[in-house]
């Protein structure tokens, strides 16, 4: 079962003028050429779609059911060709951005709200990756904007600050290093821990901070968001790291601890990153240009 484009608008317009001569006129069509076109979409279906008559055609009901679906793949075909398009004018765009964990989960969502608002023709897919990954990713055109700790960047991506992104150790409030302002992750390496699933991109950072350390961590519970490891580190289950920015967010709520860390690697500041802007589809720039606008830097 083999149909056109062709076949479909003609049979379209066939049903609708109620005869093959004015359909064919519709089309654009020569009468012959019309009704060879007919009769092979009959053959190969098994089924007459048309009974002719005197004055013009009537449909069977094959024909009608023929019809209805004529319409709905000639109408998916109209949306298809409307939106790409759209794409090709640039009126549409899907923007692929990479970021790291906190980054994606606490730093842009209002920012990336604000940017949808304002442009609705534009899309933005937002995929965790470690920060040396979205920098390699961007250099090799895998992605389109990136962000990332601002200090293992190469030099060859475009890039301005976006916000500073502490790491902060959090414990329940009764915990015997809760009183503390401040600790190393050497003085708690060998504890229980609550973290972030082993795939995400900050869990595996904080893994390698303590491989560097000759340990192992002990992982009691792992979970997708920050606001449920939170719940867990506040009964006793373990400790955890996580963004200074998340640990003041769940606080109102949540009864935690947080303590600054005086390991280097916790406290970092994002990028957002990009190759150079000249090679830049426009809607990237729009986007960057946005989230320049919402720099808290």
């Amino acid at each position: 079962m083999h149909f056109d484009l062709v076949d479909m608008r003609l049979f379209v317009a066939v049903a609708e003028a109620r005869s093959i001569t004015h359909g064919a006129e519709r089309s654009a069509l020569a009468l012959a050429s019309a009704s060879a076109r007919i009769k092979g979409m009959e053959a190969a279906l098994g089924v007459p779609l048309l009974e002719r008559q005197r004055h013009g055609v009537r449909l069977t009901a094959a024909g009608e059911s023929m019809l209805d679906h004529a319409r709905i793949v000639l109408h998916q075909v109209a949306a298809m060709q409307g939106e790409l398009t759209a794409h090709a004018r640039g009126l549409k765009a899907r923007i692929h951005m990479l970021a790291n964990t906190s980054g994606a989960g606490e730093h842009l969502p209002k920012a990336l709200a604000a940017f949808l608002a304002k442009y609705p023709a534009i899309s933005v897919d937002i995929e965790e990756r470690e920060s040396a990954e979205i920098a390699t990713a961007l250099a090799s055109g895998a992605a389109d904007i990136g962000l990332a700790i601002e200090a293992i960047l190469p030099e060859g991506l475009d890039r301005f600050p976006f916000c500073d992104d502490r790491l902060v150790l959090i414990a329940p409030p009764g915990d015997e290093i809760a009183s503390r302002r401040q600790i190393s992750f050497s003085d708690v390496a060998e504890r229980d821990f609550v973290g972030l699933t082993e795939a995400s991109a900050l869990q595996t950072h904080i893994a390698m901070q303590a491989a560097k350390l000759g340990v192992r961590l002990r992982m009691r519970a792992r979970l997708r968001g920050f606001d449920a490891i939170c719940q867990m580190v506040e009964v006793g289950v373990g400790l955890a790291i996580v963004p200074e920015v998340a640990a003041r967010r769940v606080s109102r709520s949540i009864r935690i601890k947080a303590i600054r860390m005086t390991d280097p690697w916790a406290s970092r500041r994002l990028a957002i990153c990009t190759r150079g802007r000249q090679s830049l589809p426009r809607p990237v720039q729009q986007f960057a240009d946005h989230l320049k606008a919402f720099a808290k830097i």
